[in-house]
């Protein structure tokens, strides 16, 4: 509110005039605020940007690990990925990166599935070959052992494929994630996440 009296006070200075001077250094510095909240929202904004970015090459890492062995480690024509599991994983991974000194860049990711006789390895990815490893993660996928297999697959059985060669893997929705600090004493520096 400004005063429009022009009342002398004490000091000698108009009454309206000490009014509008607060009024405007109260303006000034609510100007201030909304524009240090405007780049404090930009800056978060920013790092949203970047971890989603960064969170979709994690996914598109992984999808890519699984189709090439498919042929090789997996046996089988196709496998079936759980929708966004990928990025599922790939945000628990930077979640886990994040506090470390080199963060993703200094992670070496072994990727497994898990079998009836135990992990299969699948691949071994480095995010960042030009930083020393600060840390490891394990991934483990998990099948579906819920899934039948398909009459397509007992009628092919022996024919056409090898044996052991499965038609279609169905991975689960979970996951298993085991991180190990390379800097630190083994038992002090190893997490595991079961997801």
């Amino acid at each position: 509110m400004v005063a429009t009296s022009t009342l002398k006070g004490k000091s000698g200075e108009c009454i309206s005039d000490v009014s509008e001077r607060r009024y405007h250094d109260t303006a000034c510095i609510d100007k201030e605020l909304d524009f240090w909240d405007h780049c404090l929202a930009e800056s978060h904004l920013n790092v949203d940007l970047n971890e989603d970015r960064t969170c979709q090459q994690l996914a598109k890492m992984f999808e890519n690990c699984l189709s090439r062995a498919k042929k090789t480690a997996l046996n089988c024509s196709s496998v079936l990925v759980p929708e966004k599991l990928t990025l599922r994983i790939a945000r628990d991974v930077v979640r886990l990166a994040s506090s470390e000194p080199c963060g993703l860049r200094g992670c070496i990711l072994y990727v497994n599935l898990e079998c009836e006789k135990g992990c299969k390895r699948l691949e071994r990815i480095v995010y960042d070959s030009s930083v020393v490893p600060t840390f490891e993660l394990t991934l483990v996928f998990k099948q579906d052992g819920s899934a039948w297999p398909s009459l397509r697959e007992f009628l092919f059985m022996g024919t056409c494929f090898a044996p052991g060669f499965k038609h279609v893997l169905k991975l689960s929705p979970g996951f298993r994630l085991v991180k190990k600090k390379l800097y630190s004493p083994a038992s002090a520096g190893t997490v595991v996440e079961e997801c």
